[in-house]
């Protein structure tokens, strides 16, 4: 009987541990620089994020070399000339949501997120805006947000200065659901 009731606790206990995790179903990143001669626009839709509802932590992984551009030229440069990907592959953010989330209730929740972003090998502090939709068991997670390219160290060769805009907006939409081990 003693062993059957540490099964059932051990049990109930893991389950709720991982039911706190939420993993990404869908995501979608981009960003977009404006410029003079030539906008410049790429889509990311492989990035994983990670939500502790208990916690408020979130985790972000993406992998630059997954960004993609409308003409091949421009994945290239961003690949080999600024973000350096073979050297720096992914790009990390790992943050706390400042505000309190009731993810038992539908409903959508306007939050900040403070954290560490490292880019380029460049960590920086950075704040970001957003929003927390829950529906059911699935939760949305939005956000707008410039990045300054300066800050993480990427270079921009002078021919193609007037190329990139200094603060590059970004965006994320991702879906999260519960986290379920196999």
């Amino acid at each position: 009987m003693k062993k059957l009731f540490i099964i059932l606790l051990a049990t109930s206990l893991s389950t709720a541990l991982f039911s706190q995790i939420y993993l990404a179903k869908t995501c979608e990143i981009s960003f977009y620089s404006h410029s003079p001669i030539e906008d410049i626009k790429a889509v990311n839709k492989v990035a994983k994020p990670m939500l502790n509802t208990a916690t408020g932590d979130v985790q972000i992984k993406i992998v630059m070399t997954a960004f993609q551009f409308d003409r091949p030229l421009m994945q290239e440069h961003f690949n080999e000339e600024y973000v350096e990907s073979e050297k720096f592959p992914n790009a990390i953010y790992k943050g706390k949501i400042n505000e309190s989330v009731d993810y038992t209730k539908d409903g959508t929740t306007k939050v900040t997120v403070t954290g560490k972003f490292n880019i380029h090998g460049v960590e920086k502090e950075k704040t970001i805006d957003g929003t927390i939709t829950v529906k059911g068991t699935e939760i949305t997670l939005s956000s707008k947000f410039n990045l300054h390219v300066a800050d993480y160290n990427i270079k921009v060769p002078s021919l193609y200065v007037t190329n990139i805009a200094e603060d590059v907006e970004t965006k994320l939409e991702a879906t999260l659901e519960p986290f379920k081990k196999n």
